[in-house]
């Protein structure tokens, strides 16, 4: 059985690493992005994942300067995401350091650009984010242009065409509980996993150790932890550890603070 991981999620803006909530609300700033990515890296995460959540918006690619630059620091995988639209645009992150690309709202605009990518790159390099809020009527529905553009499709729907276009994997991101450290959506995490047969990444929302359990026992096959290790005393040891005494099966603690 694949071991859960634990994914630090950063988001950039202006090249400061953020966090909001419910993507618009009460942004604070968190630090420098490299210096924080060497932290986790002495931790011994299992890999980070970068949105630069000014790119779509601002019609550009994630900055490869940064990525460039963490790269040299740091010797984990790591995602980015922000603003993914041309088969060029992947090309040079991937050169520049990244080991994978978060493809989000271009992947609802032409979807056959994800089976473009991965037939270039791999299915490994590709993993599509399906951004979903909850609608006046109670449906979920996914949401493009960093929850600014609502769309009539299902969540669940999407991630298994998404799959069947040759996703290497799927990020599920509520943005109802984006930063409100109230828990994954763990009901939709398990639909979502049993049609699955591509890793389910799970984010929004951790704020206990609890939290992280519950979505990972739902099905998915990693976390990602954002506010949670921004802003309280909860760090990647602590996560791992309680997994692991609980019955999550992780990997082995690496890195120097291991």
């Amino acid at each position: 059985m694949l071991k859960k991981r634990i994914i630090p999620k950063f988001l950039i803006r202006q090249g400061r690493l953020v966090k909001g909530v419910r993507f618009h609300e009460n942004f604070r700033e968190a630090g420098n992005p490299v210096s924080t990515a060497k932290v986790y890296d002495a931790y011994g995460v299992d890999e980070l994942l970068f949105v630069d959540i000014d790119a779509t918006p601002q019609g550009r690619p994630a900055v490869g300067s940064i990525i460039e630059r963490v790269s040299e620091e740091v010797f984990m995988p790591f995602t980015v995401g922000g603003g993914i639209r041309t088969l060029d645009q992947i090309a040079v992150l991937l050169a520049s350091g990244a080991d994978k690309v978060c493809i989000t709202t271009a992947a609802i605009e032409d979807p056959g650009f994800v089976t473009r990518a991965a037939s270039r790159f791999g299915d490994q390099c590709i993993v599509v984010g399906i951004d979903y809020q909850r609608q006046p009527d109670g449906s979920l529905r996914v949401v493009s242009r960093c929850g600014t553009q609502p769309t009539e499709i299902d969540p669940v729907t999407w991630a298994q065409r998404m799959q069947d276009a040759h996703a290497g994997e799927i990020m599920l991101c509520s943005i109802d509980r984006d930063g409100t450290m109230q828990g994954y959506d763990v009901d939709l995490i398990a639909q979502v996993s049993e049609r699955l047969e591509v890793p389910l990444i799970a984010s929004s929302g951790a704020g206990t150790l609890q939290h992280c359990r519950d979505a990972l026992e739902a099905g998915a096959s990693a976390i990602t932890i954002s506010s949670m290790f921004l802003f309280s005393d909860h760090s990647p040891i602590k996560v791992r550890s309680y997994l692991s005494t609980n019955g999550v099966s992780v990997r082995a603690q690496k890195g120097s603070q291991s």
